[in-house]
This record gives C-alpha cells, sequence and structure tokens, in this order.
C-alpha cells in the first residue's frame, strides 16, 4: 500500500506500485522549480508523431509564465484552415493530457488533422509552466493561488495570446478544472468577444454531490487545509507529505485504494491500460496546496464561490464582504455556443451535479445548447478513451463546425 500511495495520482491512474520504481519523479530537469530540458512538450510529444510544433510562453498579468504549444498543421502538411482550438487540461496534469493516446486517438492531434489551427494550454505550477517574473517555486508566494486567479489571469493571457497571434476568435476545449475555470468567466462575462464556442467534457462547476469516496474523504476531513496551514504550498502528487495524506485517507474503512482508479474517477470503460505507463512517464503534476482547499471547499458546501479565507475579517479583507462572492451559472449568456459531454460512470463530474448545472441553463438558446450523456464513460474515458474518437470528437467537430 505505502509503495502504491508514493506514486498516486489523485485524480487519473491505477495500479502505480507495479510501475513505480522505474519512474524518474520528474520527467525533466528542473532547477529552482524550472525545467531546464529544451526539448518541451513540443519535441518530446508532438515532432516524434509527425508533426510541426511551435513553442511559446505566455506571461500572466501578476507575472506567471506559461508554456503553450501550437501545431499549425496536420500530419500531411497541409496548413490549418479552420479556427484555433484552444485545449485546457484538468487538475493535477498539462497539456500533454491532449496527445498521449496515438494520433487517431488523441484530440490534439485529431484537431489538427482535420485542419483547426491548434494551441495547448499549460496552467501555472506545472512541469513546463514554473517560471515568474519575480517568484521561484521555492517561494512560498509562488503557490498562493487557486483556480480563482486561473479564472483571472491564466485563462485570459491564453486566450488573449491565441487571439492576438491568430488574429480570430476561437473554440475552446476544456476537461474537468479546465471546464469550471470557463463555467466561471463565462459567468462573469469574460473572455466572450475572442470566443466562438465551448466544448466542456466531464463538465465541473457543482461537486457538492461527488460521490468519489476518496475526493470525499480528503474534503471532509479537512485534510488539504492541514497541509497548507502546516506550510505546505505546492500540492506535488509524487511528494512525501501527498502520500502521507492519501495513507492516512487509506485508513478510513469505508475507503476503498485497492483500485486507485475506480475510486477516485469512476470505473472507466474505454481506458488502454498501455496509456496509464505513458501517462505516468509525464503525469502526476503539482498544483498549489491552497487550489485543492478550494476544491474542498466546494464540495462540502456544494456552491460555486471564490476561495474562503476561513472568517469574516479574512473575507472582508479579500472581498470586502464577509463571504465570498460566488459565480453565477446562471448568469452565461444565453447565446452562448456550448457542448457538454458527461459521463454515467464519473465519480468526479457527478450526473446529479451536472443536472444541477443543466438547471441553471434551461433558459439557454436550444440552438446554441448540445448535450451529450454517455452512460458507459467515467472520468478519463473522455482524455483517453479508446473510442473517444468517435463517440465524443467526431461530434464535438461537428458543433464546432456550426459556429
Amino acid at each position: 500500500m505505502e509503495a502504491r500511495i508514493h506514486y498516486l495520482m489523485p485524480m487519473m491512474c491505477s495500479s502505480l506500485a507495479a510501475v513505480g520504481s522505474r519512474l524518474n519523479p520528474y520527467p525533466i530537469n528542473i532547477q529552482d522549480g524550472v525545467p531546464l530540458a529544451v526539448d518541451g512538450i513540443c519535441k518530446s510529444m508532438v515532432e516524434t508523431q509527425g508533426y510541426v510544433c511551435e513553442e511559446h510562453k505566455v506571461t500572466t498579468l501578476d507575472g506567471y509564465i506559461l508554456s503553450m504549444q501550437r501545431i499549425p498543421m496536420g500530419r500531411s502538411g497541409k496548413a490549418a484552415d479552420k479556427p484555433p482550438v484552444l485545449l485546457q487540461h484538468g487538475l493535477l496534469v498539462d497539456g500533454i493530457t491532449w496527445l498521449l493516446n496515438p494520433p487517431h486517438e488523441s484530440l490534439g492531434f485529431i484537431l489538427a488533422d482535420n485542419g483547426y489551427d491548434v494551441w495547448i494550454a499549460n496552467t501555472r505550477g506545472t512541469n513546463y509552466s514554473r517560471g515568474h517574473t519575480s517568484l521561484t517555486p521555492n517561494d512560498p508566494a509562488y503557490w498562493e493561488w487557486s483556480w480563482d486567479e486561473l479564472v483571472a489571469h491564466d485563462l485570459p493571457a491564453s486566450f488573449r495570446f491565441v487571439h492576438d497571434q491568430t488574429g480570430q476568435k476561437m473554440h475552446y476545449v476544456g476537461h474537468s478544472l479546465g471546464t469550471l475555470i470557463a463555467f466561471s468567466a463565462f459567468s462573469q462575462k469574460k473572455l466572450l468577444n475572442m470566443l466562438r464556442s465551448a466544448a466542456l467534457l466531464s463538465p465541473i462547476a457543482y461537486l457538492g454531490q461527488m460521490p468519489s469516496p476518496l475526493s470525499r474523504s480528503a474534503a471532509d476531513a479537512f485534510l488539504a487545509e492541514d497541509l497548507y496551514w502546516l506550510g505546505l504550498h505546492e500540492f506535488a502528487p509524487r511528494g512525501e507529505a501527498v502520500a502521507k495524506l492519501l495513507e492516512d485517507i487509506c485508513k478510513n474503512p469505508n475507503t476503498n485504494c485497492t483500485d486507485l482508479i475506480t475510486s477516485f474517477t469512476g470505473p472507466n470503460c474505454c481506458v488502454n491500460s498501455s496509456s496509464t505507463v505513458d501517462f505516468l512517464e509525464h503525469e502526476p503534476q503539482s498544483t498549489a496546496t491552497k487550489n485543492m482547499v478550494h476544491l474542498a471547499q466546494m464540495i462540502r458546501q456544494g456552491t460555486i464561490a471564490m476561495f474562503d479565507y476561513g472568517s469574516k475579517e479574512e473575507n472582508m479583507n479579500h472581498y470586502g464582504q464577509p463571504t465570498p462572492p460566488n459565480y453565477n451559472m446562471a448568469s452565461i449568456p444565453n447565446d452562448l455556443p456550448l457542448f457538454l459531454s458527461y459521463g454515467g460512470k464519473d465519480a468526479l463530474s457527478d450526473v446529479n451535479d451536472v443536472q444541477t448545472l443543466l438547471d441553471t441553463l434551461k433558459d439557454h438558446d436550444a440552438d446554441k445548447l448540445v448535450v451529450q450523456y454517455r452512460e458507459d464513460y467515467a472520468h478519463a474515458d473522455f482524455v483517453f478513451g479508446v473510442n473517444a474518437n468517435q463517440v465524443v470528437y467526431n461530434p464535438l467537430m461537428a458543433f464546432f463546425k456550426l459556429h
């Protein structure tokens, strides 16, 4: 159990003990938290498959330096003749998520081969986005953020960069946390002037009914808060502190740690076991402990609100009110083209939470909202499923063509 926990990925992996002993905790050379390797995602993941790829750097208004990759043409060499698409990954992973399966199964490559100008975002704290204009990841201040800052800074910086580089409005695809930050930004009327449509896979807005035993155990036990207040600012899934956290969770008799992927994500129907090994060569990756605390607050409270600092006084200092402001999903413009795809087996994007979201979108223009339900899909199937190209990505591209 202990060896397994030390290489646990709390969102998308299983049977880690079998491969953990031969994994490098970081597949790239890192000094002061900054990658030194010259071969970034383009060289390691895209060009090896025969695609042209560009590496870009994007600086947020609060000083974080993010990596971004562009695949400007398909493997045939024909330049993109369709609009740009921005791909935004989920929690504890980076943009490699969209490239791990073979090209005919990976959304990043599929879009490029279908004529789209593909842009891949990587949020702050991930392996290739650990730069900052004045801080290093060794500074506690570097990790003083939650997904509020991804809404306020990372997502707008990525949108502006793609828009400035291409001169076009873009389509957006988010998975998991990538959907939450998009919903929240759209609810504040942000980014809409640069957006054609948005496809949200495993949509997360409300988390109050999440059935994932391990995630709920961690949230209910306030364990992430313990790490935060003890001064662990970086939530590193491969680190000793997180391993100890997970060990404590697994002591709960109601938590099954013998099948971690099912406990966290639900029973994925269609993920090839070889993809897990490839996944572990690159993931999981760090996030801020404060970000994990914020998600735990959502699970416990069932609300979509900004980070709760734990007291009326602190909230007043940050927000000018005693409680954190809410993100109002009903404020998402009714004419914004949305494609939502969710799964019946997903333990993180639970069907009841998705229904709560859909209820808030009940007045959305009928011709601008497509909702797809896959009874057999769990959380990881939407990005790693061997049949996702047929059952999710083809309908997604058909939706793009309409907008």
